[in-house]
């Protein structure tokens, strides 16, 4: 791009483009989908933005554009007026735009630094990065390996260092007693921050054990010491940690239910085939540790094992089999979710029973064994305009909507039941809105453990929305399709503004 003599003392970057002519505008705007524009009311004032603009044009070469008006020129005067923006209006003579997809997106509002308006570029609708957040002003933000190295080195005082992701739920949940803590600790502990999500940190996150966000390291003179892990503290509960960081406790393991004294026989891959066939009518209930459901079910299940054990003419016994470790049955037998319960009759399965909970409708069910009503289609088995997702494809598949609301859930949850039609009527309404989506997580799925915990879920349903695969906030409206329909609507509506601004009249 050919620049005036007069510009050679600004030292602009050949990668900015000047723009004086309307057609040449309208041009740029249908060939480039993310350009930010400097419309300044003289030459000289744009000097010190163009210095910072032709850094920023080389960071985001082949992802964005950066052009240049300068509104003090007579043919330039002529463009910047049919676009309504004057620069001579602002307190500095310049004024920054970002137009997306061929029409105005927003004014630039956030830091004028380099690294947020890189970020800017590289994520238009992406949150500002932490360290804008003027609250965070005591954190110190670390942004490469060179920079932690030259800290861990340098810096006497205790450090507390948060490995984290910009997406993720728990960091940003956490990052205000963070940076208060950073605050009121100034002077006797570093508390720093660092976004290791990129694939370009794989040997911090591999050095320092990140298996998930946050992770939080303590540090003393360079030396990593102890992960911090209580995820929920405020700033005077990380302040009582520092006076004295220890290791985590692990936490006393629970007995396993095979090692209590009970009357239900406990299987395993080993003997569960011989057992089966040895007895002619077994209840199995395959469960699992953490699962809750199991633990308030087991002393109705170990009731009516005791009963049947007592009883001379028992109708059948009962077996349990921990799914996490006999994974070879749990395979064969399809186990998703537990605790489930399958009925084998002659070496044989028979049936799976959903709907056997107490110790009286075990007893009473196995005196009479009949097929259980055929079960409801599970909600991903249905054909809806809600989006189905597991932890492999969770971040891709969001980052190809502009909008997504995730319903994150586990199917035996009651509000989760009640909430689930309102909420496939809603994905219905915007089904031909290719910008939106209504997602789901089943979280009682052993492969969407990690990422449920990972977006921050802590009960059923949670809601989180998602603007191009970022995490920006819960949704806490109303849980009935017009909660729903109104949330999205409202987004779409702000968009069409957007797009109808008069400044994208060309």
């Amino acid at each position: 791009v050919f620049l005036p003599p007069l510009l050679s003392s600004l030292k602009v970057s050949p990668l900015i483009e000047k723009i004086s002519d309307h057609k040449d505008f309208k041009k740029l705007l249908r060939t480039r989908n993310n350009v930010l524009v400097l419309y300044s009311k003289s030459a000289a004032a744009a000097d010190s933005s163009l210095r910072l603009l032709s850094s920023v044009a080389q960071e985001v070469k082949g992802r964005g554009t950066i052009s240049w008006i300068d509104c003090g020129d007579t043919e330039s005067r002529k463009l910047c007026k049919k676009m309504k923006v004057d620069p001579n209006s602002k307190e500095k003579g310049v004024e920054l735009l970002h137009y997306k997809d061929g029409a105005f997106h927003t004014e630039y509002n956030r830091a004028v630094t380099l690294k947020s308006m890189v970020a800017f570029l590289k994520d238009p609708e992406g949150a500002p990065l932490w360290e804008e957040d003027p609250e965070a002003k005591d954190v110190v933000h670390v942004d490469s390996e060179k920079e932690l190295r030259r800290l861990l080195k340098k810096e006497d005082k205790p450090l507390l260092m948060m490995f984290y992701a910009p997406w993720c739920g728990v960091c940003k949940r956490m990052m205000p007693s963070y940076q208060q803590a950073a605050t009121e600790l100034k002077g006797k502990y570093v508390l720093a921050g660092m976004n290791v999500y990129s694939s370009e940190f794989e040997r911090i996150k591999e050095e320092y054990n990140v298996r998930g966000y946050p992770t939080i390291c303590y540090f003393e003179k360079g030396k990593f010491l102890f992960h911090f892990e209580n995820y929920g503290a405020t700033a005077t509960d990380i302040a009582e940690w520092l006076k004295n960081p220890q290791a985590p406790q692990p936490q006393a393991p629970e007995t396993p239910w095979a090692d209590e004294e009970n009357v239900v026989y406990h299987l395993t891959d080993e003997d569960f085939d011989k057992f089966i066939k040895d007895h002619s009518s077994v209840l199995v209930m395959f469960h699992a540790p953490w699962c809750g459901h199991c633990k308030k079910m087991k002393p109705e299940y170990e009731k009516a094992a005791e009963f049947l054990h007592a009883t001379s003419d028992s109708p059948g016994v009962l077996a349990a089999v921990d799914a996490t470790i006999n994974k070879a049955l749990a395979e064969r037998y399809h186990i998703s979710g537990f605790p489930t319960l399958k009925y084998f009759k002659d070496g044989e399965e028979k049936y799976t029973l959903p709907h056997l909970r107490t110790k009286t409708k075990i007893i009473d069910w196995l005196m009479n064994p009949e097929a259980p009503p055929p079960p409801e289609p599970a909600w991903e088995e249905k054909q809806t305009s809600v989006t189905h997702l597991a932890g492999e494809d969770f971040r891709e598949s969001l980052k190809k909507k502009k909008h997504t609301l995730v319903m994150f859930y586990a199917p035996w949850c009651p509000h989760c039941k009640n909430a689930i039609p309102h909420f496939t009527t809603a994905a219905e309404v915007f089904k031909e809105d290719r910008k939106i989506a209504y997602a789901a997580v089943d979280c009682a799925k052993e492969q969407n453990h990690d990422l449920c915990k990972q977006e921050g879920v802590d009960g059923y349903p949670t809601f989180n929305y998602y603007n191009y695969g970022k995490f920006v906030e819960k949704y806490t409206g109303d849980r009935g399709e017009s909660g729903f329909i109104t949330f999205m609507r409202t987004l779409r509506e702000r968009d069409h503004e957007r797009v109808g601004k008069k400044k994208d009249e060309l």
